[in-house]
């Protein structure tokens, strides 16, 4: 049986600029950073965490898929806040970009999407609490 989801991957052009826009504006840690044979593998996740987001570098992939509804898809990768409204301060402080000047409420509960620097959405989302 599967037991976890080890990774996640997101396209980028340049994985530094990418390592800097996950762990100093989004507040994830560096978890690999190995020089393999077929690339850098180059992973980040949230502390306390096991799942991991590989940042792979491929020009042709980063970014959204032309032709996508960017206002009806979310983005590739979702994370969950506990206080959404307050953490998109601290990250605009940081310099996150988003692509609605302030989190929705939703049936579900509240939601805005950053851009990182190869135009990946990242939907960061905040339950309602049952």
């Amino acid at each position: 049986m599967l037991t976890n989801i080890m990774y996640v991957t997101i396209y980028v052009t340049d994985q530094d600029r990418a390592l800097r826009f996950y762990t100093e504006g989004l507040g994830l840690e560096k978890r690999i950073d190995f020089p393999g044979p077929g690339g850098r593998f180059l992973t980040v996740g949230v502390p306390g965490h096991p799942a991991q987001i590989l940042l792979w570098p491929h020009a042709g992939a980063a970014g959204q898929p032309g032709g996508a509804d960017r206002q009806g898809a979310p983005g590739p990768l979702i994370l969950e806040s506990g206080d959404l409204r307050k953490d998109v301060e601290i990250f605009r402080q940081r310099g996150v970009t988003f692509e609605d000047p302030e989190p929705v409420d939703y049936p579900f509960g509240v939601r805005i999407e950053a851009v990182d620097p190869d135009g990946n959405r990242i939907s960061l989302r905040q339950p309602n609490k049952a």
